[in-house]
């Protein structure tokens, strides 16, 4: 989708602040911008818009609002660029904990805020394949392993070698057009079933 495209949600309190990221995400091309000044409102329109992109603008934040904000930010799994006036080492730590794509003191200005919005969505979108890639190492860490158990219990049962084990359950698979960790899970879970009582 073209960054111009994304709909984007500001939350902000100050009125003047919002404008401020409002005037600069339109002069960048940005037309679908929505505006929220009431925090209460925030989940609703949330529920409603469904943002791809959301600036939050706190001013002067203290610690109960930074948290609040930190929720909102791991739950809605999208690029958030927070802009605050000052912060602290834990603050900073925390938000990156909580997936905030960009976290900014004392910068906001209306020409930067595009650039800032830019970096929040393409670092959240960094992370995201990242983090796809990790949790596919480990699906193929855990497939090897229970393929590895497969090859195992046939090398005990039948006498085959790792290559012969391994070829078996390919010719199997194919065969009945499934995935090999598939055949080789149930291997698995009937040698545990005919197996000897633990």
């Amino acid at each position: 989708m073209p960054l111009q495209d994304l709909a984007i949600l500001v939350i902000d309190e100050n009125r003047i602040r919002a404008s401020i990221i409002e005037d600069g995400l339109r002069e960048a091309g940005h037309a679908r911008v929505t505006v929220v000044n009431e925090i209460n409102e925030v989940a609703r329109v949330i529920e409603g818009d469904m943002p791809d992109v959301v600036v939050i603008d706190l001013e002067n934040p203290n610690r109960d609002r930074l948290e609040h904000f930190f929720t909102l930010s791991r739950a809605l799994r999208k690029p958030i660029a927070m802009f605050v006036d000052r912060s602290d080492a834990a603050a900073i730590e925390a938000a990156v904990e909580a997936g905030v794509s960009a976290y900014v003191v004392d910068g906001l200005k209306k020409e930067r805020v595009k650039p800032i919005l830019d970096m929040a969505v393409s670092r959240f979108n960094a992370f995201a394949r990242l983090t796809r890639e990790l949790e596919q190492a480990r699906s193929e860490l855990e497939d090897r392993k229970v393929i590895d158990q497969a090859k195992a219990i046939l090398n005990r049962t039948r006498g085959l070698g790792e290559a012969a084990a391994y070829a078996l359950l390919r010719k199997t698979a194919m065969n009945q057009n499934r995935r090999i960790v598939d055949i080789a899970q149930s291997l698995v879970t009937a040698d545990s079933l005919l197996g000897p009582e633990e």
